[in-house]
């Protein structure tokens, strides 16, 4: 697995280990499986993991795992696991919130995860409108002195609200997008000013929520009700990206190089956004270890000319989806924050 230096001390491998899908939404969830797969990514390479503390249960989740890896293969193993969890504030809670409750929200994650100090924290915000997202940032770089946060990220900031925590002096290393081969919005202005800033991109969506797959290939437009969260999610991004029809030409087109290459759709459309500038990790959402050797795989990838020619001859026809980095609603409406329809009360992947 290749890995990527985020920061100084701070290595992890270049796909991540999302664990959104552990949150409820998409099936049962048993513990102790989920462990054990955790420890099979870890031990694979595959030795950086993504949560949130609003994905119910799952910072438990990797604290357990966490407690069971450094038992079963050493705390010099368990030192090259990183974790990057997320501080998301309550939505109803956003204009009173005080440093006290950012500092109660670390802790509380900090005693989930098992921790003295957190590797990465991913900061949100819902609503610009509530204009206090540098404010709180500020708060968290104060907790990063005081050795309760090892780094900090972002996630789901658009490039103006992201130069603004920036500006402010928090010395942001990620920021966490929404980035595929459907979706590049972060390639309008987000990309140029994160990299002039230091700061590097850790992609989710890359395989759309599953949408990118063989079982996807050749099937008739999906309809409501979907299966899942995530399915919901990005059907919304094929609408905006062309239509069912031209997302079935670039399905055909990835299949077609992935055959060359003794792959699969999913593994070469997350490769495709590894290549793009800027971009140091890519999220799957894996729920258990059944492709686990495709996720290995993928940063193993050498994509051609020929590749490259024959997946833009095909995202060449189609619309870009409208805003900076997703921003739909605030572009649409006037309004500012993340797009709600699109979270569906969770910051997904």
């Amino acid at each position: 697995m290749q890995i990527y230096d985020l920061a100084p001390g701070h290595r992890i491998s270049r796909v991540i280990k999302g664990g959104w899908q552990l949150a409820g939404g998409h099936g049962d969830i048993d513990r102790q499986t989920s462990i054990e797969d955790m420890i099979a990514f870890a031990d694979a390479g595959i030795t950086t993991f993504d949560c949130a503390d609003i994905y119910t249960g799952v910072e438990a989740l990797i604290g357990g795992f966490r407690k069971e890896y450094e038992r079963v293969r050493g705390a010099e193993a368990l030192s090259r696991v990183k974790v990057h969890t997320k501080f998301v504030p309550d939505l109803g809670k956003l204009g009173t919130m005080t440093k006290a409750d950012v500092v109660e929200g670390i802790d509380t994650s900090l005693t989930r995860l098992g921790m003295e100090e957190l590797n990465l924290v991913q900061f949100h915000w819902w609503d610009y409108e509530i204009d206090r997202q540098v404010e709180v940032a500020t708060w968290l770089a104060e907790l990063r002195q005081e050795g309760k946060i090892a780094n900090i990220g972002g996630t789901n900031f658009d490039t103006e609200q992201m130069l603004r925590i920036i500006n402010a002096g928090v010395p942001l290393v990620s920021m966490q997008v929404q980035y595929s081969l459907i979706d590049d919005r972060p390639s309008r202005s987000m990309v140029a000013a994160a990299m002039e800033h230091g700061v590097r991109l850790l992609c989710y969506g890359s395989v759309g929520g599953g949408l990118f797959s063989e079982r996807m290939l050749g099937v008739p437009e999906l309809t409501p009700p979907f299966e899942n969260r995530s399915l919901v999610k990005y059907k919304l991004i094929v609408d905006e990206f062309g239509g069912w029809a031209l997302f079935q030409e670039l399905l055909q087109a990835l299949s077609e190089v992935a055959e060359r290459h003794g792959s699969d759709i999913a593994s070469i459309a997350s490769r495709a956004v590894l290549e793009r500038p800027g971009v140091a990790a890519v999220i799957v959402g894996a729920r258990n270890r059944n492709h686990l050797d495709r996720n290995l795989a993928i940063p193993g990838i050498e994509l051609t000319g020929q590749d490259f020619a024959q997946i833009n001859a095909v995202l060449a026809r189609a619309n870009p989806v409208p805003g900076d980095v997703y921003t739909l609603e605030r572009d649409r409406n006037g309004k500012h924050g993340s797009v709600m329809k699109y979270n569906l009360n969770k910051e997904g992947h």
